[in-house]
């Protein structure tokens, strides 16, 4: 309704402007005819005028119901624009006014796509948002504030800045600027802010669009104390957008007849986002199989293929050890593919599992994904296309419109749509982390024997996939993500962004592995008693459980659940990301041996 009527508002003050000047006008003019007064018609435009300001109403005997009209309307539509002239005049300081109040709001730097689209999404659940922007001729700002959120103009580099925003008394701070200085500058004068702050700490997301530098800054931030004021986070919505994009249509597939598993990836397009999925899809065949022998196969499509690929496979030397690097130049400006041998291989065969379409703009990734789909929709080859949101031209390829034989096989993946998710970007880590536990939980319970009691000691509903789950259970798998720092530094570890090709085999030494293993049940029992939870037979909607006992009472089959959980730590953390190491000087021999 405010968009509706900040469109609406000024074309309606217009015309209720000309009413009430035709209404004047014939109204004095019958007045003057019925009194007998001969006014030309100059003086009687001058009295129609002259009721804008309330200056010429006031008259004696009979009133015509025009002019009756006009001088009641004249005036509202004069205060209503005077006063829309001074709220345009003096919005930056009643905004800054209205940010005196605000508590726990989030705070967002710069207003580019992903900034609006991050403040509608936090509008939409009710939260309250300031942005800073410094461009006052950007476009996006009636948009911002006509979704409710307060526009203050100025460069968010400085203290006087934020401090106005009302950081002091955020929960979160967002940037999100094109320019990766900026973002890191804004984290610097947020850290000096919040140095006298009380109570909770400030959560401070910042984007960096270079990954290696994301890495570099993940990694040097990552171990700061709990105790810090700033809770600093460095993202790259290119890394976790790939690693998402890939989380939804895997690169691997089932072999012919229920054989070994096949992989042979098509990237068209080795951007920022193309270089993060082709980094993506061979860890996550690594993960997936680590005993294999063979690599998966990753063709490159991109006008530049040749040098781009040799420049990835410098930057990222295990890069070869996972997979068959093939690049091969194609000029798809216009998205059409004459050549297509590059889906094919030595044999002739089409063995492709997935096409991932990565190329800048939404039209020309829909246009080369419907150019291959006419080549290989008999063989139902998946086709993913990157897009910037997952609305507008995404919708050809929506879920209602799979049944249709038509686009069959072809899929859209809205980028910003999935990533600018608030419950997911300003959760930060560990909402990432949080995710990867619960799909490695349910990967472990859908390959176990459904007749084994001890294995299977968790409610069904807690298999639902990550959107489907109950919010109770969202943050069960929440605080068992934050504990996982705790528990790590317990035994001389700590986590740190994923570098290492062979993260996911780390093991911890058998006393490590006992000692993670009771702090986590200890965990799971005070979290479970803090939520209502008593000792029972196991009865979910009575808040009932057998578990919440010392963990030398429990049975052997039930502690092994939580050994099982730590043994595969590395491997959940290594699908969000991170990996776990040792601290200088812990060596992880066992003190027992």
């Amino acid at each position: 309704m405010r968009r509706f009527w900040s469109g609406v508002r000024w074309p309606l003050v217009a015309l209720a402007a000309l009413l009430a000047f035709g209404f004047g006008f014939v109204g004095f003019t019958e007045f003057f005819l019925t009194t007998g007064e001969h006014r030309s018609p100059w003086d009687v435009l001058y009295l129609t005028l002259q009721l804008f300001t309330l200056e010429s109403g006031s008259i004696s005997g009979p009133v015509p119901w025009q002019l009756q009209v006009a001088r009641l309307l004249a005036p509202v539509v004069a205060g209503f624009a005077a006063f829309g002239a001074l709220a345009v005049l003096f919005r930056e300081h009643f905004d800054r006014f209205r940010t005196r109040f605000f508590r726990n709001h989030t705070v967002i730097c710069a207003l580019g796509r992903k900034g609006l689209l991050l403040a509608k999404s936090l509008r939409q659940r009710g939260d309250q948002v300031v942005i800073v922007e410094e461009d006052a001729e950007n476009d996006l700002i009636d948009t911002a504030r006509g979704y409710g959120a307060v526009v203050l103009l100025g460069d968010a580099r400085e203290p006087q800045i934020l401090e106005k925003a009302g950081v002091t008394r955020a929960s979160h701070l967002v940037a999100v600027s094109g320019d990766d200085g900026v973002n890191a500058e804004v984290a610097v004068s947020a850290r000096v802010l919040a140095a006298g702050r009380r109570g909770t700490s400030l959560s401070c997301l910042a984007h960096i669009v270079d990954p290696h530098l994301c890495t570099l800054l993940r990694m040097q931030e990552i171990g700061r104390k709990r105790t810090d004021p700033l809770r600093l986070e460095f993202f790259n919505v290119f890394e976790s957008g790939a690693r998402s994009l890939l989380g939804d249509y895997p690169v691997t597939c089932p072999g012919p007849e229920g054989g070994a598993p096949v992989g042979h990836v098509v990237v068209i397009g080795l951007g920022r986002f193309g270089e993060n999925l082709v980094l993506q899809a061979a860890r996550q065949w690594h993960v997936e199989l680590p005993d294999a022998n063979r690599k998966i196969r990753v063709t490159v499509v991109d006008q530049s293929a040749d040098s781009l690929t040799a420049a990835l496979a410098v930057r990222y030397p295990w890069l070869r050890e996972a997979c068959e690097l093939t690049p091969v130049e194609v000029d798809f400006k216009a998205g059409e593919f004459t050549d297509l041998s590059f889906l094919f291989d030595a044999q002739g065969s089409l063995d492709v599992t997935t096409i991932y379409v990565c190329v800048d703009g939404d039209s020309k990734g829909i246009s080369i994904a419907l150019s291959l789909h006419r080549h290989v929709k008999d063989r139902r080859i998946p086709i993913v296309v990157r897009m910037v949101h997952g609305t507008g031209l995404a919708s050809l390829f929506s879920k209602d419109r799979s049944g249709e034989e038509e686009f069959a096989g072809l899929h859209a993946f809205g980028l910003l749509d999935r990533m600018c998710n608030p419950d997911l970007l300003l959760a930060g880590d560990r909402e990432v982390i949080a995710r990867a536990m619960h799909e490695e939980y349910v990967r472990n319970q859908q390959a176990k024997d459904d007749g084994d009691e001890a294995q299977t000691a968790l409610p069904q509903p807690a298999l639902a996939p990550w959107d489907q789950l109950s919010d109770d259970l969202k943050e069960s798998n929440r605080a068992q993500a934050a504990h996982v720092g705790i528990k790590l530094a317990a035994v001389g570890c700590e986590l740190s962004p994923l570098t290492a090709w062979d993260a996911e085999h780390f093991t911890f030494v058998p006393s490590e592995l006992e000692k993670l293993a009771q702090m986590e049940h200890q965990r799971f029992v005070e979290e479970r008693i803090g939520a209502g939870w008593r000792i029972g037979t196991r009865d979910p909607d009575r808040k009932r459980s057998p578990y919440l006992v010392p963990w030398i009472e429990l049975e052997e089959e039930v502690r092994e659940l939580d050994r099982l959980f730590i043994r595969g730590l590395p491997k959940f953390l290594a699908r969000a990301g991170f990996q776990i190491v040792r601290v200088a000087g812990e060596t992880g021999e066992d003190p027992g041996e």
